[in-house]
Parts: structure tokens; C-alpha cells; sequence
């Protein structure tokens, strides 16, 4: 059975071979590059790629840059690795579509949960993989998303989240409750970072944006 690829980026060799040697135990493939613009050479010379783990440091190119390049063509996931802490740097990320942000240092085995809840949620259910409401269409499967007649691109993580909120339409959606479910149990992100993803999916649904209500001090609510 073919091993799911993971590129690894960080320009820190020790760090690389430490998240090597927990991905390897858990029976992935691990693909590293050193620097930012090895990184884009290797992911756009290997379609086989499912996620890759992104310092944000590096020399040539930061992991920002290759965060937008890599988000012009794919929404493969992307794990962001880094020392940097501050709230503004973290929310850059999640605005450029990164669907994880782990502070170093950081557990090996949290970092293998996180990659494999990614994936999980990646590879959708296929039994349950066209969701609809009003005119929007959410193909799970496929990864596309339509409203009306034309296609609307989406982060992974933004993706995710439209789909739960068409999953739970009509109910009332705690932003504890969301970040369980669409970040995974062990997130210990401040609840604003669904805000972020909020305001930038309302943005690319357009009118539809409408749909998705905002419950102060609680969540949010989808209704059409």
C-alpha cells in the first residue's frame, strides 16, 4: 500500500529529522527541503504530495512566501511549524489559508495527531460527499464548492468550515464547538481565529455570505 507523502520544510536539520522520525514511525513518507524555494521545487515537481509542514523562518524564501505560492495552484493542507508567538503572525497564517499553527517547541506525538486529523478531514467521506443548501454546492470529495453555476476557491480550512456549518444548518454554534470539530479536540488556539475564517468566507461567498449569521458573545448560525 503506497505511504502518504509529507514535505517536511525547515531549515533547521535537527528539527527536520525530529519530525521525520515521529511522521516515519507513523507509517508516512517524508520528503525535506532546507529552504523556501526547495520546498515550491519539490511540491511542483511531486503531485503526490498531501501536506506539507511549514517553518516560517528560512533563508531564500520565508514560509510565508511559499504559504501564498503554493495557495495560488493547491489547497493541499498546511501545517505551519514555527517559534514565532505573536497573535498577529498566527493570524497572518490562517489568512493565507495555513489550516494548522504549532508554536515550537511542541509534542512530536500532537504534531503526528494534528497531521493525521488533517488528513482524516482531507480525504472526506465518501458515503456522505455532496452537500448542498439553497444554491451552494460542497463536493467533500472533490474539494470544490459552487454557488449557483460558478466554483469559489477556499482554504482547506475554510472549506471545513462552510461544510459544518451546512452540516449544522439552523443550529446555533458555540465557537468552542466549531473549533472541537473543525480544528480537532486538541486546539489551543484563542476562538478568534474562527472569526478570521469567518470574515474571509463571507467575503469569497458573496450575497451568500448573508447565510452565515453571527450570534454575538456565542458563534455563529447558518441559515438560507
Amino acid at each position: 500500500m503506497e505511504k502518504t507523502k509529507i514535505l517536511v520544510v525547515d531549515d533547521e536539520s535537527r528539527m527536520r529529522k525530529l519530525v521525520k522520525d515521529f511522521l516515519v514511525r507513523s507509517n508516512f513518507e517524508v520528503l525535506e527541503a532546507e529552504d523556501g524555494a526547495q520546498a515550491l521545487d519539490m511540491f511542483f515537481a511531486d503531485q503526490s504530495i498531501s501536506l506539507i509542514i511549514l517553518d516560517v523562518m528560512m533563508p531564500k524564501m520565508d514560509g510565508w512566501q511559499v504559504c501564498r505560492e503554493v495557495r495560488a495552484y493547491s489547497q493541499v493542507p498546511i501545517i505551519m511549524l514555527t517559534a514565532k508567538t505573536n497573535e498577529q503572525d498566527e493570524l497572518l497564517g490562517f489568512q493565507l489559508g495555513v489550516d494548522e499553527y504549532i508554536s515550537k517547541p511542541f509534542s512530536p506525538k500532537i504534531l503526528v495527531a494534528r497531521v493525521e486529523a488533517v488528513l482524516r478531514r482531507s480525504n472526506g467521506n465518501a458515503s456522505e460527499n455532496v452537500l448542498s443548501a439553497g444554491d451552494i454546492t460542497i463536493d467533500k470529495t472533490a474539494h470544490i464548492v459552487s454557488v449557483g453555476d460558478e466554483q469559489i476557491e477556499l482554504s482547506y480550512k475554510e472549506f471545513e468550515l462552510l461544510a459544518y456549518f451546512v452540516e449544522n444548518k439552523g443550529i446555533a454554534l458555540s465557537r468552542e464547538v466549531i473549533l472541537n470539530h473543525v480544528w480537532n479536540y486538541d486546539y489551543f488556539g484563542d476562538a478568534r481565529t474562527i472569526d478570521t475564517h469567518v470574515k474571509k468566507l463571507r467575503s469569497k461567498m458573496g450575497d451568500r455570505g448573508e447565510y452565515i449569521k453571527t450570534i454575538w458573545g456565542y458563534g455563529y448560525k447558518f441559515e438560507c
